[in-house]
């Protein structure tokens, strides 16, 4: 997957959090502001000042007026994916955004889905590589953030993102037609984290390719939860996590009880049963689990806009908690075969793998520089700054 870019540069942590009310409440508290407590509320950067003149992201708010003169009411928070396994709400605002990776935005649609490097931590046994249907910012819990790379270059899943000959080299070598999605579902079944970056070997044997395909394609649907027309993720009957004491108004954290597979949040709140896999997956060198509840915990600093939260745990929230509780049971219980496909491509690496001098000899390598470039993407208008025109 040639064409790859940096993960998003908020530069300012207020456009984001884990509801969409408080970013509208947010984004309020700062319109009305004036003078210097606007400017300090804005949380000014190198890049963005409520003066930059920014614009539009595409699909995003249409205001490219500078912020300073901004009265307006809140553009639709979006959803996005902010790190490993944890989706959240961005207020979709140019002006907002240090860096906000535009041509990640232009082709970000129903059948786009993203691959999503995961940063090199030594000793870190979580998974290489991810995928999200929405949006990722490409951000790492351990600080080491890998690239973004969307499985389609264009609008409307066309033009995928495969480095071009690859599929006819593995049609050819597997004796059946090869699509995108099945280079992407082996790389996600197959990868492999490096100092220098996400590897995936090839393989040369057709029945270790469909296992592979078949693995990755299942742990797609899981973390895409059900989106391009999957079924949303679910755990046998008997053993989906309910909430068997209800979780207090302001929890203080999180512990777990394995001898009755027990997830206690707070004092009193209690979720069972969570498998001990789910609660044990770690993702860029951390706790999926414990992080995601630390994000919705957090209380910003007094008198800046991250401080305005909701009040009380939201209904909201133990709903998100139980389905990723059902993501990371069901992908710690695919973790044995993954292991199992990564341990046979490296026992037998040199006869199992299609290596660098095929790939040159099928054209594969090296791989044009334009395929590693952005499509051109022309065929809808976008707006620069102070309503110009832009030119794409």
């Amino acid at each position: 997957m040639p064409w790859s870019v940096a993960p998003l540069r908020l530069g300012r942590t207020w456009a984001m959090a884990p509801d969409a009310a408080s970013l509208t409440a947010r984004w309020d508290r700062l319109v009305r502001a004036e003078g210097a407590e606007r400017d300090a509320l804005f949380a000014p950067s190198r890049a963005r000042t409520q003066h930059t003149p920014v614009a539009a992201l595409p699909g995003g708010a249409p205001s490219t007026t500078r912020f300073a003169r901004e009265d307006g009411r809140c553009p639709p928070p979006l959803r996005v994916a902010h790190g490993p396994f944890d989706e959240q709400w961005l207020i979709p605002d140019h002006r907002l955004i240090d860096v906000a990776r535009p041509e990640l935005w232009r082709v970000a649609d129903e059948h786009q889905v993203f691959a999503v490097e995961q940063g090199h931590v030594p000793g870190d046994e979580g998974p290489s590589l991810l995928v999200s249907a929405t949006l990722p910012d490409g951000r790492s819990p351990a600080g080491r953030p890998g690239r973004i790379r969307p499985l389609y270059r264009r609008p409307g899943g066309t033009e995928a993102n495969i480095a071009p000959g690859l599929t006819a080299l593995l049609s050819a070598r597997h004796g059946r037609d090869v699509g995108a999605y099945e280079v992407l579902a082996w790389a996600l079944a197959a990868a492999r984290t490096t100092p220098r970056g996400c590897a995936v070997p090839l393989p040369s044997d057709a029945a270790l390719w469909e296992r592979g395909v078949e693995l990755g394609g299942e742990l797609a649907r899981i973390q895409t939860r059900g989106a391009r027309g999957g079924e949303r993720p679910r755990l046998p009957g008997g053993r989906r996590p309910y909430v068997r004491a209800a979780l207090p108004a302001r929890p203080g954290g999180l512990t777990y009880s394995p001898e009755d597979e027990t997830l206690h949040v707070g004092d009193a709140g209690r979720i069972s049963p969570v498998p001990e896999g789910a609660w044990a997956y770690r993702a860029g060198g951390v706790r999926v689990l414990e992080l995601w509840f630390e994000r919705r915990t957090a209380r910003g600093e007094p008198g800046t806009l991250d401080a305005i939260v909701p009040a009380v745990w939201p209904q909201a929230f133990t709903s998100e908690l139980l389905e990723l509780i059902t993501v990371l049971a069901l992908l710690a219980d695919l973790a044995p075969r993954q292991e199992a496909l990564r341990a046979e491509l490296g026992a037998g690496r040199a006869r199992t793998t299609i290596g660098r001098a095929e790939l040159r000899a099928a054209g594969v390598l090296p791989v044009p520089a334009a395929a590693r470039r952005p499509a051109s993407v022309l065929d809808h208008y976008e707006e620069g700054p102070d309503g110009q025109f832009a030119l794409i």
